[in-house]
C-alpha cells in the first residue's frame, strides 16, 4: 500500500490494516474505486447545467391519452418547460426541443447536459438539436428509472396533488391546469432540497421586523377549484 511505504520513509511504522480502516472510516474508497464516479456524485457536481425530461401520459374521461413532455433544472429543482400533445411524433419533438432552446437562450440560461430514458420517442434527432447547440445528451440504462429521479419525482407530486383529483376532458384543459400548478410549484410550493423554500425566486417577509414585529394578516388563494392553497402577507 503506498501510504504505508510513504509513511515509512518518514519514520512512522503502521500496518496496512490500520490503514485500511482509517480510510474506511473516513470513507474513502480504495484506490481502484476512486476514479470510478458515482452516478449520484456525478449529478452534484453538474446539477447546475443540467436538464432532465421525460414523458407522462393523462386519460381524459373521453378515454383519449394526453402526453406531457417535461423539462427540469436538476439544481433549482425549476420547471423549464413543458408542452402537451395526443401524438408525440418526431415532428412535434423536433419543435419542442427548438422552442426549449430558444427559451433558454432568451433567459440567458448555458446549459451543458440533458439527461432521459431510452424511450423511442427521445429519437436521434431529437438528441441531434441539443448536441447543435452545445448540450450533451445523457440516456439512462435500461429500466433504471432512479437515473433520473428528479423528474420522476416531480411526476410523482403533479399527480398526487393535482392530476389524480381532477377529471380532465381535453387538451386546452391539462394545459391550463399544468400552468397553474406548475406557477405554484416554482414560484409557492416550498421544497425539501431547498431548504423548504420554491425553486424560483419569490417575495417573502423573512423576519416579523419588516411588520413593525407585528403579527401579519394571512391571505389565502385557491387554485382550481380549491385544490391547492397559497398562503401570503396581506398587505396592511
Amino acid at each position: 500500500m503506498p501510504i504505508v511505504g510513504e509513511l515509512r520513509k518518514l519514520g512512522i511504522d503502521v500496518s496496512a490494516t490500520l490503514v485500511r480502516n482509517i480510510l474506511r472510516a473516513a470513507g474513502v474508497p480504495p484506490v481502484p474505486e476512486r476514479d470510478r464516479l458515482a452516478w449520484r456524485t456525478f449529478l452534484r457536481q453538474h446539477a447546475a447545467t443540467t436538464l432532465a425530461c421525460d414523458f407522462l401520459t393523462v386519460e381524459t374521461v373521453l378515454l383519449r391519452r394526453l402526453y406531457v413532455l417535461v423539462f427540469i433544472c436538476i439544481a433549482r429543482r425549476l420547471i423549464e418547460y413543458v408542452a402537451c400533445t395526443s401524438n408525440p411524433d418526431g415532428e412535434w419533438m423536433l419543435q419542442q426541443a427548438r422552442n426549449l432552446l430558444m427559451d433558454l437562450d432568451d433567459r440567458g440560461q448555458r446549459l451543458r447536459l440533458l439527461i432521459h430514458d431510452r424511450d423511442s420517442t427521445f429519437s436521434r434527432a431529437f438528441d441531434a438539436v441539443f448536441c447543435c447547440g452545445g448540450i450533451t445528451v445523457i440516456r439512462t440504462p435500461v429500466r433504471a428509472p432512479n437515473a433520473n429521479a428528479h423528474i420522476e419525482r416531480w411526476v410523482g407530486s403533479v399527480r398526487r396533488e393535482c392530476l389524480d383529483r381532477l377529471l380532465i376532458f381535453n387538451r386546452r384543459q391539462l394545459e391550463r391546469v399544468l400552468r397553474v400548478y406548475i406557477r405554484h410549484y416554482n414560484e409557492q410550493r416550498p421544497h425539501r432540497a431547498l431548504e423548504l423554500r420554491a425553486p424560483g425566486p419569490v417575495m417573502t417577509l423573512s423576519t416579523l421586523a419588516d411588520l413593525g414585529r407585528s403579527v401579519p394578516s394571512i391571505r389565502r388563494r385557491e387554485l382550481l377549484g380549491g385544490l391547492i392553497h397559497e398562503y401570503e402577507a396581506a398587505a396592511a
